[in-house]
């Protein structure tokens, strides 16, 4: 604008234009000509006369700059006087090319179902892929556990060992190698470098590596170790025995952590605002769920084949077959989506671009996350919660697929339990996902935190007792047509179901809410100190607990009483961490709050003078203006300067809410 328009003589244009409405012209009835600003000649003179006669206030321009820069005075201000149909345009919305070729008026956009539809062009195809994903992750949970526990020579002991001395290691791996990755290819590139693998692994699975699996497994060598061993080894035995099944185990398991939150999160914060991710990424945990639904119903159908075939037939085989078949299928189908919306939609200037920065982690070690964690109490009784559950679920789930392959030794039969078991989860987790909010909003923090391992306390009491005690409730169990080892299947699967749709709906949520009331170096040491120590103590306590019982005891099954009794000491210390935490969380919670209601109250004061519109909605004419061009110009510093400082204080908590990301998670 500065270019087009002299910024010369009295009146000169602001160095940070603010943003006004536009209003089309009715009078002059033809668009604004730009060029006549450049040439500098004044408008119609049939039409501006006109105007002067009923505007007697403000004096007749002696020259065509005085015309400009009262025209520019108007533009600026709005003002109208009593003509209302005075031409006023802003910057806001309208702009004057420096070619010439008039303004250009911004159109509204349009929006379906309330939503922008340049909003939905990323979010619909992101929402497909995020059901993708996660509905092949639950058929491949699924079927990694009925591969590696009902082999011949192998069973559930493997799979402790199998998580800490091969996913481990491999985990790391794979990241390593996926930075370095990460700095050579493009986003695009590295993309479909991590996913194809993926696809091109489940599918000859199912397809070479199982079908020949009978001449790749040493079974022969595994046989004589575990007769030199003793039957304590049986475990770290079966990964050689069936490495390609452990394998498939492996890739399963990064599946959930690279595709889902790795390659999934990373692009759909990539390319959506903070606003978007606030309204929509809870919408996605609501998706995930439903993909478990009805991904649970897939494994069922294609268990469900065996009994459909003649004797003879390899029944499971035709299932993984039929099974990775729809992952691979649903795999590409991804791929088409990211380049997709990557073509289509990320290409298109018109969309908003996200705008966060990253913030700055300290990283802590594990000598400094120790020290930061024992010396705070909040923070110590936070970590208690994050290492009981991961502990504690770990110890009930080894042991309840122990007895679940007893009770179905079958691969068949063992796949058709485990798909009705994720469709209930998911059902589960739906339900609870919805009751949550109110739960917190009615109950408070304490009794949602508390829920959680009230829920794993009762359930896991009651599945240690059918294994123990089983014996003399045969008789009563009879008359329900059950035995007490079928019964603690059941009681085992509730025990899973609820502590996991407990989790996602009010142990993630409680867990997060416990550090914002934190100040903000406590908070994000606190944070660090959780991820370096705790996490992986927590996936991985469970896992070297067992492993200690079953080369001590001989087998999972002897080390079933005392694994019960370690279930019930943790639990324990996990309520008794809950509700000395609960007792810390309320006071500074209610300290959060009244900060925050004296915050509002602070905005809802009045932060620029009243303005000089009438009732109409019109400003009124200054008197002063017709007289001296001074004060023209000093209205329109000064005007300029207050609406600046109200958009900063405005824009102020955008600005430090759009430097924080949010990163959902999924199943």
């Amino acid at each position: 604008m500065e270019a087009i328009i002299p910024a010369t003589g009295l009146l000169s244009l602001p160095s940070n234009p603010q943003a006004r409405a536009f209003r089309p012209f009715s009078t002059l009835g033809t668009r604004f000509p730009s060029a006549a600003v450049r040439a500098h000649t004044p408008a119609p003179r049939t039409d501006a006369l006109r105007w002067r006669e009923r505007n007697p206030s403000f004096s007749k321009p002696r020259s065509p700059l005085d015309a400009q820069r009262l025209l520019l005075y108007h533009l600026s201000s709005g003002y109208r006087g009593k003509d209302k149909s005075f031409p006023v345009c802003g910057a806001g919305a309208a702009a004057i090319p420096a070619d010439g070729g008039g303004y250009v008026e911004e159109k509204p956009k349009p929006k379906l179902l309330g939503v922008e539809v340049q909003t939905l062009e990323k979010i619909i195809p992101l929402g497909l892929m995020f059901f993708c994903i996660l509905f092949n992750y639950t058929i491949l949970r699924d079927t990694k556990d009925v591969l590696v526990v009902t082999a011949k020579g192998s069973s559930a002991e493997i799979i402790p060992f199998l998580k800490t001395w091969v996913n481990l290691p491999m985990a790391v791996g794979f990241m390593l190698l996926y930075t370095k990755l990460s700095n050579v290819l493009s986003k695009k590139a590295l993309f479909y470098t991590v996913l194809f693998p993926f696809i091109a692994f489940f599918g000859a699975f199912a397809f070479v590596l199982y079908p020949l699996r009978d001449v790749i497994h040493p079974t022969g060598l595994a046989d004589k170790l575990l007769a030199a061993l003793g039957p304590s080894f049986l475990g770290p035995v079966a990964i050689l025995r069936i490495w390609s099944f452990c394998l498939f185990y492996v890739m399963a398991e990064l599946w959930g952590s690279v595709v889902i939150s790795v390659l999934f999160w990373g692009f759909a914060n990539q390319i959506t605002t903070v606003e978007e991710a606030k309204e929509f990424y809870p919408l996605f945990g609501l998706g995930a769920n439903v993909a478990l639904i009805f991904s649970g119903r897939t494994v069922k159908y294609f268990s469900n084949l065996r009994k459909n075939l003649g004797p003879g037939v390899d029944g499971w085989a035709i299932s993984l077959k039929g099974m990775m078949s729809i992952v691979v299928l649903l795999g590409l189908v991804i791929c088409a989506i990211y380049w997709g919306v990557n073509t289509f939609v990320v290409n298109d200037a018109s969309l908003p671009r996200s705008q966060r920065k990253k913030k700055e982690k300290p990283k802590l070690g594990m000598k400094e996350s120790l020290k930061f964690l024992w010396s705070s109490t909040y923070v110590r009784d936070l970590a208690t919660l994050v290492v009981a559950y991961g502990i504690s679920i770990n110890l009930v789930e080894v042991t309840w697929k122990s007895k679940l392959k007893a009770q179905f030794p079958s691969p068949n039969e063992y796949s058709s339990f485990m798909g009705d078991f994720s469709t209930a989860t998911g059902i589960a987790t739906f339900t609870m996902m919805l009751l949550g909010r109110v739960i917190l909003r009615k109950f408070g923090w304490g009794v949602a935190a508390m829920i959680t391992p009230t829920v794993l306390l009762l359930t896991g009491v009651g599945f240690f007792s059918l294994i123990l005690f089983g014996e003399p409730l045969a008789p009563l169990l009879g008359k329900f047509g059950m035995t007490p080892l079928l019964a603690a299947v059941y009681v085992g699967a509730l025990q899973n179901i609820f502590s996991k749709s407990a989790k996602y709906s009010l142990f993630d949520p409680c867990k997060e809410m416990a550090y914002i009331p934190l100040d903000e170096d406590v908070k994000v040491k606190g944070k660090a100190a959780i991820d370096v120590v705790c996490n992986p103590l927590g996936k991985s306590g469970g896992a070297l607990i067992q492993q200690f019982m079953i080369l001590t005891f001989g087998s999972l099954a002897n080390s079933t009483p005392y694994l019960g009794g370690i279930l019930l000491v943790i639990v324990l210390a996990w309520l008794g961490a809950a509700r000395s935490l609960d007792a810390q969380f309320s006071p500074l919670a209610k300290q959060e709050l009244e900060k925050e209601k004296l915050l509002k109250e602070k905005v809802k004061e009045p932060m620029v003078k009243p303005s000089l519109e009438n009732t109409d909605g019109l400003v009124e004419k200054p008197a002063v203006a017709a007289k001296e061009n001074g004060s023209l110009h000093e209205s329109f510093a000064s005007e300029n300067s207050t609406n600046g400082s109200h958009l900063k204080k405005k824009l102020a908590p955008e600005s430090e809410s759009s430097s924080e990301t949010t990163t959902p998670h999924g199943q």
